[in-house]
């Protein structure tokens, strides 16, 4: 049997809330939206690249994330290093470069995971809480989730584009 990417998971939220819950649902929703990009394709199709010479593709995108997860809520907010599961030092791409369609379940598993382990390192946190980052000086806990926010909508453009071209999906 072929595995095929599953629906995204249920998300939403009052437009009401406090400042809070509010960053937690936009990042829930743009989380969302990526995945949902993926429904119903095989690892092969999330693993087909945009066009040459780009390595781009939606898998490629969904390893990327997680990194980014890792990087921005545990090593760079928490302060706790934890390794990069796709970036290394001599394959900064290897997240788009090495994505293989045969990997694709395991890949979206890494991600929905690690979803639950960026919750969890800022539970208790507030959102003034704040860190030095090295490129951009201090940093607030509010700051990283609208950074995080805009970096999955960059991305979800790119899947729209994607997954049109796969199989004439929009929307």
């Amino acid at each position: 049997m072929t595995w095929t990417a599953p629906e995204p998971p249920p998300f939403g939220g009052s437009l009401v809330a406090d400042e809070r819950t509010l960053l937690e649902g936009f990042l829930d929703w743009q989380r969302a939206v990526l995945v949902g990009k993926c429904t119903g394709l095989t690892g092969e199709e999330l693993a087909q690249r945009s066009c040459p010479p780009s390595t781009l593709s939606l898998l490629g995108l969904l390893r990327h994330v997680t990194d980014v997860e890792r990087e921005w809520f545990n090593t760079r907010f928490r302060g706790t290093p934890v390794p990069f599961l796709y970036r290394r030092a001599d394959a900064k791409d290897a997240a788009f470069d090495e994505a293989d369609g045969a990997s694709a379940e395991a890949d979206y598993d890494r991600l929905v995971a690690e979803w639950r382990s960026s919750r969890a390192a800022v539970a208790s946190a507030s959102l003034d809480d704040s860190f030095i980052d090295s490129l951009r000086g201090p940093m607030s806990l509010r700051a990283v989730y609208l950074h995080l926010i805009q970096e999955y909508a960059r991305h979800n453009g790119h899947a729209d584009l994607l997954r049109q071209r796969i199989d004439g999906e929009t929307g």
